[in-house]
């Protein structure tokens, strides 16, 4: 199997090359933040959510409901697979919707990532 191809880090505003998401100089540096990140911004109460076996039965059911298709991509005449699960109302906003199947749609990480702006470039 031929090795990944070399792409820029992923830190903001490094070209360096790497087969990696972040080059050796910036991956302690987002390692970091990320134990930060989760130590002390992390809601707690989310993450225990999120680990729960009735959200783990609850999203398969919507991948299943959806053929694992991404539902924005699909309503554009396109089939990508569905990498996760979205809540269109979230549940920070409305905790009794969270296992709501009406507010759920199959996504693709792309189309995710369009919904909730990129992670990887807020704060930066």
């Amino acid at each position: 199997m031929p090795p990944k191809p070399l792409r820029e880090c992923k830190a903001y505003g490094c070209k360096a090359l790497t087969r990696e998401a972040y080059c050796h100089e910036h991956k302690h540096i987002k390692q970091e933040e990320i134990k930060h990140y989760n130590k002390h911004s992390r809601d707690k109460t989310l993450t225990s959510f999120y680990k729960s076996t009735d959200w783990k039965r609850t999203r398969q059911l919507v991948l299943l409901r959806d053929n694992y298709l991404c539902q924005r991509c699909l309503r554009e005449h396109r089939f990508t697979p569905a990498d996760m699960v979205h809540h269109i109302v979230e549940v920070k906003e409305d905790w009794s919707k969270r296992l709501d199947l009406s507010n759920l749609e199959s996504l693709c990480n792309a189309c995710h990532n369009k919904v909730h702006g990129d992670r990887s470039k807020q704060g930066q």
